[in-house]
């Protein structure tokens, strides 16, 4: 876990505040606990605090060093509802509804990363992933360089057995079904960032397909390719490879067999799937059958970090997911100051 690990130390020096919207869960305490003891970030918690303290005391987990905030009593609320009306006031939301979805913890979270009161939120470990996407779109919205909120996995190969180590970005595995040309392009981009900030090297793609280099005709390779040429366009320093099949993206033999001009050469980093489906399997088949440590699904063309959980999380899963968010405030800092500086 050595690119998890390198991760968890670089967040401890950005003293971020992460704020967590499900302090009743005993799985967020304890992880939310574990995160402050190490220093990895500082922990805000929302919700009832009545709620949170009896789950505290069962939990054993001291609050003192917490900070606790009620929406339904917070001075802050006001000030955080009357933020949500200005932004949903053309979709008809009146004052009263906005104050009503404010006092809903997974608002008032996003609301305080909005506002810049914190770097970035993690839920979902309780809540639905289309709670956890909706709200976040609603709330923090796109970043300037993304027309679409899309996922990716942190897939950790760490084991012995494993022939090729480190992380690797899997891209999308759990949210956009079935990507156009412009969305898919748009995925592989934000990844391409994502593996740049997390994984500390430079980005080299796969866009993944049935067919390398043209070895098959038929209209889902052709959107692959339409994809790749579009990030070309973007990016065109970039490494990147059109259309390439899954052995030929990460076996350096293969490649010089089955793609012999590759960009990429076989070590690729980034693995862009054609599709929600091969996506998800793919991931699975990693994680289950390939002894793989799966991070995610994580949330990637937002303006500022928000992240979603597994139902199923562990503790261990929730660490590992708060210290992804303090480093992706570093990209969604360093994206903003380039607007800025940009003539």
């Amino acid at each position: 876990m050595k690119a998890m690990n390198n991760i968890i130390e670089k967040a401890k020096d950005r003293h971020s505040r992460i704020v967590l919207c499900e302090g009743e869960d005993r799985r967020v305490l304890h992880a939310a606990f574990e995160v402050q003891t190490r220093g990895i970030a500082s922990i805000i918690l929302v919700g009832n605090r009545a709620n949170i303290q009896e789950a505290a005391d069962a939990a054993d987990i001291p609050l003192d060093d917490f900070d606790v905030i009620d929406p339904d009593v917070s001075p802050l609320t006001d000030d955080l509802a009357e933020h949500y009306f200005l932004l949903r006031q053309k979709k008809g939301i009146t004052r009263e509804q906005a104050l009503i979805e404010t006092r809903k913890p997974i608002n008032f979270a996003n609301l305080m990363v909005a506002k810049g009161m914190a770097e970035g939120s993690v839920a979902g470990a309780t809540h639905t992933t289309k709670d956890v996407v909706r709200s976040a779109i609603q709330i923090i919205g796109l970043d300037k360089k993304s027309t679409i909120v899309s996922s990716f996995f942190l897939m950790m190969l760490c084991q012995p057995f494993h022939t090729l180590k480190g992380g690797l970005i899997f891209s999308d595995c759990g949210l956009v079904i079935d990507p156009t040309d412009e969305e898919l392009a748009n995925i592989a981009l934000a990844a391409a960032r994502s593996a740049e900030n997390l994984l500390m090297v430079e980005p080299k793609i796969a866009m993944l397909s049935f067919s390398t280099s043209g070895s098959a005709q038929h209209e889902s390779v052709s959107k692959v390719v339409r994809a790749s040429q579009l990030v070309k366009q973007q990016a065109p320093n970039i490494a990147i490879d059109e259309d390439v099949q899954l052995d030929a993206a990460i076996v350096a033999d293969v490649a010089k067999k089955k793609l012999p001009n590759s960009n990429v050469k076989g070590q690729s980093n980034v693995l862009i799937f054609p599709n929600l489906e091969a996506g998800n399997i793919g991931y699975k088949l990693a994680e289950r059958i390939g002894g793989a440590v799966a991070i995610g699904p994580l949330l990637q063309g937002l303006a500022k970090p928000a992240n979603d959980l597994s139902r199923g999380c562990s503790n261990d899963d929730i660490v590992n997911v708060i210290a992804v968010t303090v480093m992706q405030n570093e990209l969604a800092l360093t994206d903003s100051n380039r607007v800025k500086g940009s003539p």
